[in-house]
């Protein structure tokens, strides 16, 4: 599998509406959702990944790009930033589960362990609770790469109810 290539795991656990067409992603309703519901994005973090990152967030700190610099610390080189890792949580909350129209009300991390360029890492978000009346949904979310967890934590998204015609 190439670099900077999405691998998709997911596993639906109830009834999901139908994607809008084969390349769409998943779409829930806060109704079709239950505890225990998880799903996985994973993507191979290369070298343009950390630059593209560092471009659009300003995130210019020697840890992320300058070898040289980081051949001296602790690490033994460049790691990539903790919040481009937190950044596949996203990607798993608005692609996959709850998916479209998930919107984001908060989110705690704890790093845990580095993320290198050419680590695979893989985010999964998992329903822990819900909250019907304010369509409110939480989920253990977590990054791994190679089995170990390298971030952790917890995410709070509203979701949509489905429409009386659906």
């Amino acid at each position: 599998m190439g670099k900077g290539v999405f691998v998709v795991r997911f596993v639906p656990r109830r009834s999901r509406r139908q994607p809008l067409s084969a390349a769409d992603p998943t779409l829930y309703y806060f109704e079709d959702l239950t505890e225990g519901m998880t799903a996985s994005l994973a993507k191979t973090v290369s070298e343009s990944d950390i630059y593209l990152f560092a471009g659009v967030t300003m995130d210019t700190n020697p840890a992320h790009v300058n070898e040289e610099y980081m051949k001296t610390s602790p690490f033994g080189g460049r790691i990539a930033h903790g919040m481009l890792a937190a950044g596949f949580i996203s990607a798993v909350l608005g692609t996959r589960l709850p998916g479209p129209g998930a919107i984001y009300v908060g989110q705690s991390l704890r790093f845990k362990a580095p993320v290198r360029i050419g680590d695979t890492v893989t985010a999964t978000a998992e329903v822990t609770s819900l909250v019907p009346a304010k369509r409110f949904v939480t989920l253990r979310t977590f990054c791994t790469v190679a089995g170990k967890v390298v971030v952790d934590g917890e995410a709070t998204v509203m979701v949509p109810a489905r429409p009386a015609s659906a």
